[in-house]
């Protein structure tokens, strides 16, 4: 949002005509008389100026936009002063006499401009926008010295009229130009980084508590079992709270009530490392985190038809809540992405994020921008669900269909269906569903009767049992 304001304002800042104003400044500046026969010279200079760099936002815009980069937008300013002037190497006559204070300028920031950049690079690595801000200022900083040499040159001595003199103080400002521009672009290339969306901080009720004495508490958690009384308005009766290592954990709620359907046991799961839960509170109705730590309270108080689904992923670090919209919470920065409209989360890793809407399959990054997206089937009857599985470095994306017996496999980066094959399932078993890559590499599925599991080749569908 804010980079598509900015384009605004820039565009609009670029599009001003050039007034009387702007032509009186820039003749007080540089101590030039601007006379009838040179006042044309110094207005086109100025108009091609302006339309160039219209021409230049134009392009910047989208992409800044897109990429949510507003280096771009700084690249698309600063494009023409340094740009339009480059040729190739000519002999210097006479720099200007002020042109030295901008040429260390220039040089200063330069030097700034490929420390911090290599810092960065060797520090948070070489991302594609990372490569694409050093390719570019590579290019203005070879730029910038074939643009001086020709902008240094003075007209000849015997031209004293006044075109040569507006020709001259053109060429002073546009030098001084060149100059700043370049070093805007490539200091900003260096520290300015594409957006993202900012992480959400959690409430200030986010903060980890202590427990009060009635709460349970653990260190790990071995066992755990819900509620085995039927609900009731009355639960103070320990068969309808949780139990956690065969304590009372009296702090989870152990019903929610949904418009016109029966009672649902409240959410309650454990983390895949069994050292922390995610429930809801018994009294205030909040999605609660609890380690052995402390407790942290993931949102408000929730009306038990808004109460979500919480998963656990990437080894017990991320926290998924899920009902009409997900929020995917990080357990060691307590910051959140909150996902519209997703309603389920299937698969997080390093690579990125599955989730389904009420219409789609979609396969996001960890920014929340979509990679891929995919229509949502509608499983009837009760046929297994599509489980969605993405790999780890974000190169492939599986689709598991278990009520057709068919695996389909995309590459996220393109979208494209790259295999689909139909395993053969030994002993008139059915393919139930995917389990994702094992530690060994190939996928994981598991057929529905005999609840075995199999390795898949996902081109040729072939199977086979790991070897004890």
């Amino acid at each position: 949002m804010i980079a598509w304001v900015v384009s605004a304002i820039t565009l609009l800042t670029a599009a001003v005509p050039v007034t009387r104003e702007r032509l009186n400044t820039f003749a007080a500046l540089i101590g030039l008389s601007v006379t009838e026969t040179n006042a044309r010279q110094i207005i086109d200079h100025f108009s091609g100026l302006r339309r160039w760099r219209l021409i230049a936002l134009t392009l910047a815009v989208p992409l800044a936009c897109l990429t949510n980069d507003l280096f771009y937008l700084v690249l698309g300013w600063c494009a023409v002063s340094v740009f339009r002037d480059v040729r190739l190497p000519v002999p210097v006559l006479h720099a200007h006499d002020d042109a030295n204070i901008y040429r260390q300028a220039w040089l200063l920031g330069l030097g700034g401009a490929v420390v911090a950049d290599g810092y960065l690079l060797v520090t948070q690595g070489a991302t594609p926008a990372r490569l694409a801000h050093a390719v570019i200022v590579i290019v203005v900083a070879a730029a910038v010295p074939l643009a001086a040499r020709k902008l240094s040159a003075r007209p000849a001595p015997e031209a004293s009229d006044d075109i040569a003199q507006a020709e001259l103080a053109i060429g002073q400002w546009s030098t001084r130009t060149l100059y700043l521009a370049g070093t805007a672009t490539v200091l900003s290339g260096a520290l300015l980084i594409p957006g993202q969306p900012p992480q959400r901080e959690l409430p200030e009720y986010s903060m980890p508590k202590s427990f009060p004495e009635h709460m349970g508490t653990f260190e790990t958690v071995d066992k755990y079992k819900g509620p085995t009384c039927a609900w009731t308005n009355q639960m103070d009766d320990p068969c309808r709270s949780w139990l956690v290592n065969e304590a009372l954990f009296s702090q989870a709620a152990p019903y929610i009530v949904g418009k016109g359907g029966a009672p649902q046991r409240a959410p309650f799961v454990r983390s895949p490392d069994k050292k922390a839960v995610v429930y809801l509170g018994r009294h205030d109705r909040r999605m609660v985190y609890q380690d052995a730590g402390g407790i942290h309270y993931l949102t408000g108080s929730l009306a038990d038809t808004v109460v979500p689904t919480p998963t656990f992923a990437v080894q017990s670090r991320y926290v998924a809540l899920a009902k009409n919209s997900a929020q995917i919470i990080d357990t060691r920065t307590w910051t959140t992405l909150s996902i519209p409209g997703a309603q389920q989360v299937h698969d997080l890793n390093e690579s990125g994020i599955v989730v389904t809407t009420a219409s789609q399959v979609l396969v996001l990054d960890h920014r929340g921008k979509t990679r891929m997206a995919l229509p949502l089937r509608k499983i009837k009857n009760v046929a297994p669900e599509d489980t969605y599985h993405l790999r780890s470095d974000g190169s492939r994306f599986v689709v598991v269909r278990g009520d057709e017996t068919l695996v389909e496999t995309f590459d996220p980066r393109t979208g494209k269906r790259v295999s689909s094959v139909v395993p053969k399932i030994p002993d008139a078993d059915f393919l139930d569903i995917g389990l994702g890559w094992s530690k060994e590499g190939p996928f994981l599925v598991r057929t529905y009767n005999s609840k075995r599991v199999y390795y898949l080749d996902l081109a040729t569908g072939k199977l086979w049992r790991r070897q004890k």
